[in-house]
């Protein structure tokens, strides 16, 4: 393969921790807060897949608005009662939400980022996060100046896996799909960015199996600093 000229990175799960929520769903639901943020993060991937399936343009949600009802379905997973009175719980749920535009950073991204960008190579995101999401995201970790292009599934009303979006990538860099090395913690999402085309870097911290679908990435690693093998 050659030598990658731009890299793409994930968002969610990737260069911010989607579970660090756990620590502030601990404190509004004791005892079940770890259980609430798998639950949260499970219910957002399955709605966005759903509405992407579904082939139907109008029942395209922006990622605040899936998140925030897989937020609604997993209160109601763990607080049955929650179901018939939400109104209880609606203040806690906007806690939550509000926790979600500021997730916590890896460590690692910036270092990371900026050796990249030292030699030259175009840094940027793409993610199914909406534009506003992406951008309170990364002025919060303070890494909105090393991210350009940020693409988000916004612009084509489709969410991951689907082709139209990993084509984002070609048109805001205008580089050829294997020149083009994408980052991602999400295997699923590592699994379509290589059907795509795609160089990939499967970011694997939880030292999971890869998906198996007879197809595997580029390359593996446990943490962000993986992408500098590649240069």
């Amino acid at each position: 393969m050659p030598k990658p000229q731009a890299v793409l990175f994930d968002a969610y799960g990737t260069l911010f921790d989607v579970y660090s929520v756990g620590l502030r769903a601990e404190q509004l639901f004791p005892g079940r807060g770890a259980r609430l943020a798998v639950l949260w993060r499970d219910r957002q991937i399955d709605y966005s897949r759903l509405v992407t399936m579904s082939g139907d343009p109008a029942r395209y949600l922006s990622f605040w608005d899936i998140t925030e009802r897989a937020l609604r379905y997993a209160i109601q997973a763990i607080v049955p009662q929650a179901v018939d009175d939400w109104a209880t719980y609606a203040d806690a749920a906007a806690s939550l939400m509000n926790q979600y535009r500021h997730l916590s950073a890896y460590p690692e991204n910036r270092e990371v980022i900026q050796a990249l960008r030292s030699q030259g190579i175009t840094t940027g995101i793409l993610s199914n996060g909406d534009p506003e999401m992406l951008g309170i995201a990364l002025r919060s970790a303070g890494l909105d100046s090393l991210i350009d292009p940020v693409i988000s599934a916004d612009a084509v009303r489709q969410y991951k896996i689907a082709p139209s979006l990993y084509a984002l990538g070609e048109q805001a860099t205008g580089l050829a799909r294997a020149q083009i090395l994408f980052v991602s913690s999400n295997a699923w999402d590592v699994l379509g960015a290589t059907w795509f085309g795609y160089q990939t870097l499967w970011i694997n911290r939880a030292n999971l199996p890869f998906e198996q679908l007879d197809t595997q990435p580029t390359a593996s690693g446990t943490n962000l600093r993986a992408v500098l093998d590649f240069f």
